[in-house]
Order: structure tokens, then sequence, then C-alpha cells
């Protein structure tokens, strides 16, 4: 149902059946390695490149997500996935190998919650009986899309944020689970005048913030109402960004507010201000979140991905950096 300008609120039957993670190596030696599914220990994951190697990211996941939840690929009615890559090629060459009904969407690093929250708006109008949300992104292969090859090692600003290299999968159903999904607020184009391509969490903030306040607005809560708000990439540079603008709107999300590249990653790696990219989020929330969930050391979580919507050539004719959020609301179920 839709709630508000920017809101859907679901009906108590919508759920997250079941969900799945595949991650690289740097991935693999950080704080939440024991939450994820699949582990790879090189970063070509077995194949002959970067964008390869996000495919099968991404195939592994999906997978992973089908025998987990001990159905067939062909009881899934739609999919909604994407990536970093131009054209999405990574993804659609994943699912060029299944039947699946295929939506291509492209929301940046916010497509984990924004396929997420289409998944659950098919489900909740029983235009699907089993929904799959996908994402992906490869360190190496949104290097080259963005900027240069990693072989280049041109050096960066500690305010640039490093893309993580994983996969997450998820799958929505009517089916009861122990995580139902409460309602998602579909974000809009925010462009904060940044054009800053090594500082994302800068330039994302504005949005998860615009996101956030109308979520609360819409469906008339408070910051109270939530064990945790995560938002996917702001990273250190972020999130002070985010509270700060909030508590001027008169919500202090600072005892709630968390952030996927922040978790993800320890703070003796190398990944400059943190986690980015489709995979953060989507890997943080459907492996250590929802651990958490099922276990109810949380009962209800907002998570909120951020996406910034450029491309190379808009900040070589210096245009500024348009960013979005997507957010989705989760529950422990009773």
């Amino acid at each position: 149902m839709k709630v508000g300008s920017q809101s859907w609120k679901f009906n108590n039957n919508v759920y997250l059946l079941e969900t799945a993670t595949a991650v690289g190596p740097l991935e693999s030696q950080g704080p939440l390695k024991d939450d994820f599914d699949i582990l790879y220990d090189e970063p070509y994951c077995g194949q002959k490149s970067w964008e390869q190697a996000e495919s099968q990211l991404m195939r592994s996941a999906i997978q992973k997500v089908i025998n987990k939840a001990k159905i067939k690929e062909s009881d899934i009615s739609v999919s909604f996935a994407g990536d970093l890559v131009n054209q999405i090629v990574p993804t659609h060459y994943v699912f060029r190998e299944t039947n699946i009904p295929f939506f291509g969407i492209y929301g940046a690093c916010s497509t984990s919650m924004e396929s997420l929250l289409l998944s659950s708006i098919f489900v909740d109008s029983d235009n699907a009986k089993i929904a799959l949300a996908a994402t992906s992104s490869h360190n190496s292969s949104a290097e080259r899309q963005y900027r240069n090859p990693t072989e280049y090692g041109g050096p960066k600003p500690d305010t640039a944020q490093y893309t993580v290299t994983g996969s997450g999968v998820a799958l929505v159903s009517h089916k009861k689970t122990k995580i139902r999904i409460e309602s998602g607020t579909v974000g809009i184009i925010v462009d904060a005048a940044q054009n800053d391509a090594n500082d994302m969490g800068s330039a994302m903030a504005p949005a998860a913030a615009q996101t956030i306040k109308q979520h609360f607005q819409d469906l008339g809560l408070d910051p109270s109402y939530y064990d945790l708000i995560l938002t996917g990439d702001l990273a250190t540079c972020g999130s002070p960004i985010l509270i700060d603008i909030l508590k001027g709107e008169g919500y202090d999300i600072s005892q709630q507010h968390n952030d996927c590249g922040k978790l993800i990653f320890s703070d003796d790696q190398p990944v400059f201000a943190g986690g980015s990219g489709c995979g953060c989020c989507a890997v943080v929330t459907y492996g250590h979140i929802k651990k958490l969930l099922e276990e109810k050391k949380l009962k209800h979580v907002l998570v909120v991905a951020t996406g910034a919507l450029l491309n190379p050539i808009i900040l070589q004719q210096k245009e500024t950096i348009p960013c979005i959020a997507h957010a989705v609301a989760l529950c422990a179920a009773d």
C-alpha cells in the first residue's frame, strides 16, 4: 500500500525467504567473514577477467540462494538485478544462462535496496510468488569503469572508498520466515553540487538524509522505532555528514546509525574511508544483518542503500554528481 509521497507499507505476509552472499579475498579476511556464504581466495574467482569474476560472484550467490531455499529456478516469478559496469553486462551474462524473467536495473550502489524494494512490491501485490533481488560489484571492474585499472597504481586521497568485491542475493515471498519486510521508501535524486569522484560519502549523504526523513514522515515514525539505521556506502566521510543534516531537520539518528562501508572491513585493512559498491550493502545486509535479525539481536532495521549516479564522462564535462538512496525496513517476525 502506498503511504505518503515516497513510501510503501507491506502487508504482514511479505517475507525475506532466503539470502546468499559471495565475497572476494579482502572481504573474506574482514570482521564479517563468518557471516558470508561463499568466500573466494583470489580476485579472479577462477575466471579470466575482472568482469567475468564479477559475474561468477553473482552466479554462485544465485545458485546458493536457490539451494538454501530448496526451490527450483522455475519457481522464481521475476528478478531484479544490476551492477556498476557499463550496461550492467556482468549481470546480463549471468541471467542469459537462466530462464528467470528479468528486469535489469541500475541505481549505482543503491541497487541492493532498489531491487529488494521492487521485489517486495511485486510480491505484496501478488504479481510474483517468489521474486529475486541481486546485485554485485568487483573492486577491479569498478576501478576500470570509473577511474583507472588497478595496475595503474595511482595514489588516492583518504576520502576515497574501496569498492567491495561481492554479490548479495535475496528471495522475497509470502512464505513466513524469521524476517518480515515491513516497508520501503523510494528515493528522489539529490544533487549536493559535489564533483569529487574520490569523495562519494560526502556526495551521497544528502540523498540518504532526504530518504530517511521522508521515510519517517510518510510512516509516522521517529528514529527510536529502529534498533539500527544502516546506510550502505557513506563510510567514515559521509556518515557524520548524514547525522548532522538530520539533526538540523529535527531527527537525531546518532544512537541508531551505522554504515556497511564501516562494518565490512577492519581498521587495519587498506580501504581508505571504507567500503562502497553495489556489493557492499548487499553482502552486509544479506549476511550479517540477516543473522542478527534471525537471532533477534535486532528487531527493527532500516537499510538505506546510497548511490552516486555518475560516469567518467560527466565529470570530465565538469558536471556535479547526482545521488539517490532507497530504503527498506526489515523486522524480526513474531
